[in-house]
């Protein structure tokens, strides 16, 4: 292929859905789509006041955007998701699976190690299985294919940590990585799958650890940094586009190099 008919890392034309699209890892994907050329729409659980607030965003770059409440652990929740996507723009070219449960930070962090494993269980494998299921349902009734990107972690797949933060989101996350590759089998060559396996990143978390402890982090990492969510979302968009239009059922790193 010559440099002249290289695609662009481009999202003009597509209609681009980010569950958990609210703050974080999701608002960047948002955000980042929409300065792609992509129309969003941006889910949420409980922050409607953010989803809102990244909605303006989006329309401010002359984009249009939609916002939806819905609980990705809830499959009633993601049966609507699909068909208010429909209904909002017509389809769905790109449906990106950000939602994870937050077990590290706020009251969630107090529950018991079983009540951690069946929220991340619920939310990031089932809920992202379940929705990749609507996303290919849509996809395949459009007739013009699409892209599914879902979030795994560097880790699950490497075994990189240890302690049992660790052993419950390499259940989960490991589970979205296997999940993603399957699909990807089955449902090619009219839609690509594929995942994201951030490292550290600059979220919510990030902000409460020791900083004594998020040193060491830093140091063990080769780039010498945090990524932040801008980091992961140009990934995304890259993965999103017709620049990638020749991978599916790979598992991208962002991750500085921590886990190779």
């Amino acid at each position: 292929m010559s440099p002249a008919t290289r695609p662009e890392i481009s999202l003009t034309g597509k209609v681009v859905l980010v569950t958990g699209g609210s703050t974080g890892i999701g608002r960047a994907i948002a955000l980042a789509s929409a300065q792609a050329g992509g129309d969003v729409i941006i889910t949420y659980r409980a922050r409607e006041k953010d989803a809102a607030e990244v909605g303006a965003r989006v329309r401010a770059t002359g984009r249009r955007a939609h916002t939806v409440q819905a609980d990705t652990a809830e499959a009633r929740d993601i049966e609507r998701l699909g068909r208010e996507a429909r209904d909002a723009f017509g389809r769905v070219d790109v449906w990106i699976n950000n939602a994870g449960a937050d077990i590290l930070t706020g009251k969630t962090a107090a529950r018991s190690r079983l009540e951690k494993l069946d929220l991340l269980l619920a939310v990031d494998l089932r809920g992202t299985v379940l929705a990749s299921w609507t996303a290919v349902e849509l996809m395949r009734a459009q007739g013009t294919g699409g892209v599914i990107l879902n979030m795994s972690w560097d880790h699950a797949l490497a075994g990189g940590m240890k302690g049992e933060y660790a052993q419950l989101f390499c259940a989960a996350k490991g589970g979205v990585s296997g999940f993603s590759r399957a699909l990807a089998r089955t449902v090619a060559p009219e839609i690509r799958v594929n995942a994201l396996g951030p490292g550290w990143v600059e979220t919510a978390y990030g902000a409460t650890l020791d900083p004594a402890i998020k040193s060491r982090v830093t140091a063990s990492i080769p780039l010498r940094r945090w990524a932040t969510p801008e980091d992961v979302a140009a990934a995304a968009v890259f993965l999103a586009s017709d620049a990638a239009a020749y991978v599916t059922g790979q598992i991208l790193m962002v991750n500085g190099g921590a886990v190779i």
